[in-house]
């Protein structure tokens, strides 16, 4: 019997699975299909780390998760964070909250006037409504399916066994432990649980030994369903295009160089851009059907031919993605009786996976309670 089963292996399943390793525990990860795999929110190369929070409990959990990064990439051997830096603009993403609370936790940043800013990126076209641009150099995109590989690696150095193709059904009870089911008969016995399956999460609670009242407290998980646009440069950048968030009064939109996501055969690449929470609700990640909203497509084309002149506004790739989100989109991560929910939202949560596979190996070892922001608990209090 191992100690842990994880359940998943996405960005916070490897890294719980790793955490919990590197502290001794027996680890055997399931995952239904292979590690960052296409069908779930942590696959590719382009996902964006950055600070700009407007609540400081982010923004300082960011600065955590980057010594996180800086240590996994340490082991690793493994470059998995290219600097960009981030740009916030728009009198909705109110650059000059966003820079008090880079004061208060200790991001270095630059709050910009709208001509300074265009004088330094020409490729953006800056709308003059008086919000001024938010820089901060520390920024970048992370390698996702690369920091999966090699945490799971790293898990694997410690003990951890990772099964593909292990599709979970449900938990049951096993005398002082558990048994996870798969669909196709077999079983895992082990001491505790750890589900971290992202979007197919709402399809996996009912399957779950919780009490009743935990069940209840759990806040509602919306999955959606996003679409993504790469767009070619007009001219091949000489230094990296920074990454931003954008909120104009319409819409909430956010880009990024996109990696080997992005690449072409002739060897170019372009900018990933898409509308934040521009799709659609589904019931979870089992009802994905990959096809992209015409309307959204025309929406995000529309922005870049308005907004982003550095830009080619014809995409020449397209994809869906899921986000993951609880209404206040703050993650969960408690549990009762050995069974440990863990869902970091999948919208803002790749740059904090080092550090939310901490922060749930703590917790579900009994090592240190998740903070109270992640606890589903009446009042706040832990059911761990």
């Amino acid at each position: 019997m191992t100690t842990f089963v994880v359940v998943g292996a996405g960005l916070a399943g490897a890294a719980t699975a790793w955490q919990l390793a590197r502290r001794g525990h027996g680890v055997t990860v399931l995952e239904r299909s292979a590690p960052a795999n296409a069908q779930g929110s942590s696959h590719g190369s382009a996902r964006i780390l950055r600070y700009g929070y407007p609540d400081p409990f982010y923004a300082r959990l960011v600065v955590e998760a980057r010594a996180e990064w800086d240590e996994l990439e340490r082991l690793s051997g493994e470059r998995l964070i290219t600097p960009t830096g981030s740009l916030d603009f728009g009198a909705g993403r109110d650059p000059a909250a966003l820079a008090s609370v880079f004061e208060d936790v200790g991001v270095e940043h630059e709050l910009l006037t709208t001509a300074e800013a265009a004088a330094r990126w020409p490729r953006f076209s800056f709308a003059d409504d008086g919000a001024g641009v938010l820089w901060h150099a520390a920024a970048g995109v992370i390698d996702a399916e690369t920091a999966v590989a090699a945490m799971l690696r790293l898990a694997r150095d410690d003990g951890a066994r990772v099964e593909t193709n292990w599709l979970v059904a449900s938990v049951e009870r096993a005398g002082a432990g558990h048994r996870v089911l798969s669909s196709d008969g077999r079983a895992e016995e082990t001491e505790a649980v750890v589900v971290t399956a992202g979007g197919w999460l709402p399809d996996l609670v009912d399957g779950l030994p919780l009490p009743e009242a935990f069940r209840a407290a759990i806040p509602p998980l919306q999955v959606m369903q996003e679409n993504v646009f790469h767009f070619p440069y007009r001219d091949a950048p000489q230094e990296p295009w920074p990454t931003f968030i954008h909120k104009p009064p319409s819409m909430l939109v956010y880009g990024l160089p996109g990696g080997r996501d992005a690449a072409l055969p002739d060897g170019r690449s372009g900018l990933k851009v898409a509308e934040y929470n521009g799709g659609r609700p589904i019931r979870s990640a089992a009802a994905r059907n990959g096809a992209i909203d015409p309307a959204n497509r025309e929406r995000v084309i529309a922005y870049v031919r308005e907004t982003l002149p550095g830009l080619v506004p014809e995409p020449y790739a397209e994809t869906t993605c899921l986000f993951t989100n609880t209404p206040a989109e703050d993650f969960v991560v408690d549990g009762a009786g050995g069974i440990t929910v863990a869902s970091p939202c999948s919208g803002h949560g790749a740059k904090f996976a080092p550090l939310v596979g901490r922060i749930v190996a703590e917790a579900a070892s009994g090592e240190r309670p998740a903070p109270k922001r992640f606890q589903v608990g009446a009042a706040g209090e832990s059911l761990l």
